[in-house]
C-alpha cells in the first residue's frame, strides 16, 4: 500500500507539471511575451504546491502510524489490562503485535491477546487503506489552490527557486540534526559508562577485558575497561595499511594520469577500482586463508614467532582494499590540476617528472590529503577483516607479527549477545565509540589544515 501511495502521489505530481506548464503556454499564446517566468517554472511551481505538503503527509504518517494504532488497541484494552505495570503493557502489546503479523501462532493465547491482535490488525489495515487517499486529497488539494495562481504576472521562477531553496536548508538541518543526535547519544552513553568507571583508568589503563559477570561470585565478576591496548592494535593495523595504499595508491594515480596512454587507462582504472566493491568479508577470507598461513611460513624459515592471527595479515590486507580510495580519487585530483601549469613548467625548461613533483602534485595536494584521510577513515573503521585475520585478543605490542584488535570489534563484541544493556560491558561499546568519533574528528581537522595551508598557494 505504501509502493502504491508513492506512485500515485508520482503520478499526481507529474500531471500537475505537466497541467500547470501547459497553462502557462496558453496564457502565453493568448498575450505574447507577458509571461514573466518560463512555462516550465510554472508547471515546477504547481507540482511543488501539490507535492511537497502530500509528501510531508506521508512521511508523518508512516512516523506516527504505529504510535496511533498502538494506542488505539490500549484503549480497546479492559480497565485490569491497562492498569498493569508498564513493562507488562509493553510486553502484552508487544505479544499481540507479534500475533497480528503472524510471527507468534495464537492457537494457545490468551482471548485477550486474540483480541488485542484483532484491534491491531484491523487498526493498521484501516490506517495503510486510508493513507493513499489523504495523501491524494492533500496533493490534489495543493494542486487546486495552485493553479488559478499561475498568471502572467506570477513571479513562478523566484518562487520555484525559494521553494528548492528552503527544502535544500531543511535537508541541511536534517543532517546536522541526525549528527547532534548520534553525538549525544554517544556523550550520554558514555556518561553512564564512566559514572561505573573511572575516566582515568578508561584513558589509561593497559588492560582490556571487559567480560564482567552477572553475578559476584562467578568468575570474571570484575572486568578491567583499559583502551590503551584497542586503540594501539586500531593505529597499529591502520598504519600497515596506509603504508601499504598511500605509495602504491598515489604512484597509480599519478602513472594513469600523467605517462598512461588512454587505451592502457581505460582497462587499468576500472580494474582497480573493482577492488572497491569486493565485499569485505572476502578479503577476510583471503586475509585467514592465503596471508596469514604465508607469512607464518615465512616466519618459520626466517627464524621469525608470527601468530597465526597477526596485525600484519590483517593490515597488509586492508592496504590492498583501500587502495582504489587513494588511486581513483587521487587520479581525480591529478587530472584536475590545470594544463596550463603543466605547459609553463614544461615551456621553462623543466622534465615531465620534475614537473610532477614540483608543480603538479604540489597543486593537487589538498585532495591527495582528502584522499588519503577517506583511506585511513575506512581503514579505522573496518572490522571484518580484523576479526578473521587479526583476532580478538587486546595486546598492548607495537610488534605486527603479534594478534591485536581493533575499536570496531570491540564494539561489535560488546554489543553481541544476551546482557544488560545498562551494564558496564554493555555501556563501554559507547565509550569506545565515543572516543573513537573524538580520534577521527581530530584527524579531520589536521587534514583541513594542511588542506588550507597549501591551498592558499594557488588561488
Amino acid at each position: 500500500m505504501i509502493v502504491l501511495t508513492a506512485l500515485l502521489l508520482l503520478l499526481v505530481v507529474t500531471l500537475a507539471f505537466e497541467t500547470g506548464r501547459r497553462r502557462a503556454v496558453t496564457l502565453a499564446v493568448d498575450t505574447p511575451r507577458s509571461l514573466h517566468s518560463r512555462p516550465v517554472y510554472h508547471g515546477a511551481f504547481v507540482a511543488l504546491c501539490g507535492g511537497l505538503p502530500a509528501l510531508f503527509v506521508l512521511l508523518v504518517w508512516l512516523i506516527a502510524h504505529a504510535a496511533v494504532v498502538e494506542q488505539l488497541v490500549l484503549a480497546q484494552l479492559p480497565e485490569a489490562l491497562r492498569g498493569q505495570q508498564p513493562e507488562r503493557v509493553a510486553l502484552f502489546l508487544a505479544e499481540a503485535r507479534g500475533i497480528a503479523s503472524g510471527h507468534f501462532e495464537n492457537q494457545r493465547a490468551a482471548p485477550e491477546l486474540v483480541a488485542a491482535a484483532a484491534d491491531f490488525l484491523r487498526f493498521s489495515t484501516f490506517s495503510l487503506r486510508l493513507l493513499p487517499v489523504v495523501v491524494l486529497l492533500v496533493a490534489l488539494a495543493g494542486f487546486m489552490a495552485s493553479l488559478p495562481r499561475c498568471t502572467p504576472a506570477l513571479r513562478a521562477q523566484r518562487r520555484v527557486e525559494k521553494i528548492l531553496r528552503a527544502l535544500l536548508a531543511a535537508c541541511s538541518g536534517v543532517a546536522v540534526l541526525v549528527t547532534i543526535g548520534i553525538v549525544l547519544s554517544l556523550v550520554f552513553e558514555a556518561f553512564q559508562f564512566f559514572l561505573r568507571v573511572p575516566i582515568s583508568e578508561f584513558l589509561l589503563g593497559t588492560h582490556w577485558s571487559p567480560q564482567t559477570a552477572i553475578r559476584a561470585d562467578q568468575v570474571g565478576s570484575s572486568g578491567a575497561f583499559g583502551a590503551v591496548p584497542v586503540f594501539a592494535g586500531t593505529l597499529l593495523i591502520t598504519a600497515i595499511a596506509v603504508l601499504v595504499a598511500a605509495p602504491v595508491g598515489l604512484y597509480s594515480a599519478i602513472y594513469l594520469s600523467e605517462y598512461a596512454r588512454a587505451r592502457l587507462r581505460a582497462v587499468v582504472k576500472p580494474a582497480l577500482e573493482v577492488l572497491a566493491g569486493v565485499p569485505t568479508v572476502v578479503y577476510g577470507f583471503f586475509a585467514a586463508l592465503t596471508v596469514g598461513p604465508t607469512l607464518r611460513t615465512l616466519g618459520e624459515q626466517l627464524n621469525l614467532s608470527v601468530a597465526s592471527e597477526s596485525a600484519l595479515a590483517a593490515g597488509l590486507v586492508m592496504g590492498v582494499m583501500i587502495i582504489p580510495f587513494v588511486s581513483s580519487l587521487s587520479d581525480d585530483v591529478i587530472r584536475a590540476v590545470p594544463q596550463s601549469l603543466r605547459e609553463g613548467s614544461l615551456g621553462l625548461g623543466a622534465t615531465p617528472s620534475e614537473t610532477i613533483r614540483r608543480v603538479v602534485l604540489p597543486a593537487a595536494l589538498p585532495g591527495i590529503v582528502g584522499a588519503l584521510l577517506l583511506a585511513v577513515s575506512r581503514a579505522i573503521g573496518e572490522t571484518m577483516i580484523v576479526v578473521m585475520a587479526a583476532g580478538l585478543a587486546a595486546n598492548l605490542t607495537a610488534n605486527p607479527l603479534e594478534a591485536v584488535t581493533t575499536v570496531t570489534v570491540q564494539i561489535v563484541t560488546l554489543l553481541t549477545g544476551d546482557q544488560e544493556f545498562d551494564s558496564a560491558k554493555t555501556l563501554a561499546a559507547f565509550a569506545l565509540g565515543l572516543l573513537l568519533f573524538l580520534v577521527t574528528l581530530l584527524l579531520n581537522v589536521i587534514a583541513l589544515s594542511v588542506v588550507r595551508r597549501y591551498r592558499e598557494q594557488y588561488d
